[in-house]
């Protein structure tokens, strides 16, 4: 499965039109929409944004709710809890803690993390797929052999999908879909390897992260520069075939 992260209405409403199959959020993307850098948005308004975005179509929603918003396993089910709420068909728990110090939660007390989501997520009346991310190879900690133990933990604790974010190498991914025995989510990542070449390696789901979010930042980037420091108005070209796509989506 291709699986855009929107960060707007907007967004979740063109992907629909596109045909997706379904969406997810994007910390990061939606932070952008409010100034910030990824982290800076608290539990509450994560959610309201998720809920949001689940009204915005009739699509699945799974929700990128970062660390569940707590350290201890109590808290991570609280926010499970009010994903289920939210309407969200699924929600993902990263294993970062958020200290620079100790960027990852030690082994035991991420698997107990998962374990209290997942069981939240079971018990509710409607299907929530719960994605256990393994954060080691987005803040410096290239140990492979580390990374899948801990996504063979989260499938044991519950989880239905794993993702270790930050991976690019393809051999690296095939070991990985060969030993957890789960689904395996990747984030594409520049240099990485291409949507053939993913599935062909076993990958079941395939997402952006906030990439979407951030290409559209830089194209009006481009385009306010070329306004501003050349005088010049090509720009308009873009713009017509993004209002036909508006039109398209949103009439």
């Amino acid at each position: 499965m291709l699986l855009p992260n929107a960060w707007d209405v907007g967004s979740a409403r063109l992907f629909a039109s596109l045909g997706f199959a379904a969406l997810a959020t994007t910390s990061s993307g939606f932070a952008t929409t409010r100034g910030q850098l990824d982290g800076a948005i608290g539990r509450e308004e994560i959610l309201a944004h998720a809920a949001e975005l689940v009204g915005a179509t009739e699509l699945p929603v799974s929700a990128d709710l970062e660390n569940g918003f707590a350290h201890d396993p109590d808290g991570v089910a609280a926010t499970i809890r009010l994903a289920v709420e939210a309407g969200l068909a699924g929600a993902s728990i990263e294993d970062y803690s958020g200290s620079e110090q100790e960027p990852i939660y030690p082994f035991a007390q991420a698997r107990e993390r998962v374990l209290a989501a997942a069981e939240v997520a079971r018990a509710a009346s409607t299907r929530v797929v719960l994605t256990a991310r393994a954060e080691n190879h987005l803040h410096g900690r290239d140990d492979l052999a580390d990374t899948i133990r801990r996504l063979q933990a989260f499938v044991e604790a519950g989880a239905d999908v794993v993702y270790a974010p930050g991976l690019t190498d393809l051999g690296d991914i095939r070991r990985v879909t060969a030993e957890v025995g789960a689904p395996v989510n990747v984030l594409t990542r520049t240099g990485g390897p291409t949507v053939c070449e993913l599935a062909a390696a076993g990958v079941a789901r395939i997402s952006v992260g906030g990439a979407f979010a951030f290409v559209g930042l830089a194209a009006v980037a481009e385009a306010a520069g070329e306004f501003l420091h050349e005088g010049t108005i090509s720009f308009t070209e873009r713009a017509g075939a993004g209002s036909t796509l508006a039109q398209q989506a949103f009439g």
